[in-house]
Formats: C-alpha cells, sequence, structure tokens
C-alpha cells in the first residue's frame, strides 16, 4: 500500500513527560500526521472517547488514571481505536496484561522512532482495511472519506475544511440529536462554550449547500436540544 494513503493521521499522545510527548508530536508531524497530546489518563480518555482519532499511543504509567485501566475502560464503552502501548516494563507478563486490557501493540522502552512509526502506520492500516464506513451514506447525500468528497444525488458539493469536519460528524451520527457541547468538543476541539454563534452559522452554509437545491431537507435544528441529521 502507498505510504501516502496513510498520511494526515490524526494521532492521540497520552503521554506524561513533556519532552517525550513534545518530541513525539514533532516527528510525527515531519512524518505528516497530526498529533494532539494528553498529559494524564482522565483527559487521554475523555479525548480519545470522540472517536476521531486514527490511533492511540498510550503510556503505561500515567497520572491520575493508568494507561491499561485507560484502554479497559475506553474498550467497555465500545472505543475501538487501535492502541499501542508503550512501557519501560517489557517481560512477556507485562506485554501479555496489556494486550488484554485492550492494547492492539505494545512497544518496550526505550525504542526507536521509526519502529514506533512503522507499528502506527500498521495498526491504521489494518483498521481502514477493516473499516466499512469509509463511504458514509445517509438518503442520497454521500461523503467519501478517502477522497474527501461530497455528493448528494449524484452531483458534486464542494465544502470547506470545517463544513467537510462537521458534515462527517452529523453523518457519522445520523439520526442522533448532537447537542452543541458534542459539536464544539468533537468539531472544534474546544472544551468550554466560547459564546459565539459559530455553530450555527457553519450549520447555515451547510445546509443551503446540501439541502437547498435538493430534495426533502436532511439537516434540522432540534430546537433546545442541538441538530439532526436523518433521511426524510
Amino acid at each position: 500500500m502507498p505510504a501516502a494513503y496513510l498520511m494526515n493521521m490524526r494521532i492521540l499522545l497520552i503521554e506524561d513527560d513533556p519532552e517525550s510527548s513534545a518530541y513525539l508530536a514533532r516527528a510525527l508531524g515531519e512524518a505528516g500526521h497530526v498529533a494532539d497530546k494528553a498529559a494524564d489518563g482522565e483527559t487521554g480518555g475523555h479525548m480519545a472517547q470522540s472517536g476521531r482519532y486514527d490511533v492511540l499511543v498510550v503510556d503505561r504509567m500515567l497520572p491520575r488514571l493508568d494507561g491499561l485501566t485507560m484502554l479497559k475502560r475506553l474498550r467497555a464503552g465500545g472505543i475501538d481505536t487501535p492502541a499501542i502501548i508503550l512501557s519501560a516494563l517489557g517481560q512477556v507478563d507485562d506485554r501479555v496484561e496489556g494486550l488484554r486490557a485492550g492494547g492492539d501493540d505494545y512497544l518496550s522502552k526505550p525504542y526507536a522512532f521509526s519502529e514506533l512509526l512503522a507499528r502506527i502506520e500498521t495498526l491504521s492500516r489494518r483498521k481502514r482495511q477493516g473499516d466499512g464506513d469509509m463511504q458514509l451514506r445517509v438518503a442520497d447525500l454521500e461523503l467519501d472519506r478517502l477522497s474527501r468528497t461530497v455528493r448528494r444525488a449524484g452531483k458534486s458539493i464542494v465544502v470547506q475544511p470545517r463544513e467537510y469536519r462537521l458534515l462527517e460528524y452529523m453523518m457519522r451520527n445520523a439520526g442522533k440529536v448532537v447537542t452543541r457541547t458534542m459539536l464544539l468538543e468533537d468539531v472544534w476541539d474546544y472544551h468550554f462554550d466560547p459564546q459565539t454563534n459559530v455553530i450555527d452559522v457553519h450549520m447555515s452554509r451547510l445546509r443551503a449547500k446540501i439541502d437547498r437545491d435538493f430534495g426533502p431537507p436532511l439537516l434540522h435544528t432540534v430546537r433546545g436540544a442541538g441538530y439532526v441529521l436523518r433521511e426524510p
């Protein structure tokens, strides 16, 4: 598989050592990926619940919540994002414990970044090959995650990057009411309410693009609750 297929992965680094975290984030960025960082297990677990990451890189020994307990909770909650565990504990029993906790791979410290990168890309490739929703569809609206294109009734629709991310999120949650808080955290990466109408503005623009010139509307406002994308 061409390396370009694996470019632009979004990776969550859950590592409490600031120097190691900064080094990995910089190295992954140089390799063409985007890396978000969390410094403890509770924060990392919360961020991972969004489901927007291709791979999790989890240090085993974390403050507030250790890496294995965090992974167990994520798996119990239905989050299946591939995860590689990093640890100075490298005995067979340690690796087995990590894999049974929900890790997909286990890399002992010290390690070479080239090996970590190869393992991350392998996990992402495996996930994508088994991912049946690279093409999302609601009624006659289609979103292709590989080509990042949007079509409705066979007609191409041009969307801006934030609109694409918003639409992808709504399509992944089709039929469910999505709240402002969910959108702020999972689409805008805000963990607070900026008290602006940014969501309303983007929703209005997106609705104009996917509904205005087509059949029955798909994107609806649920007063006092949020928004929903659903079939007519």
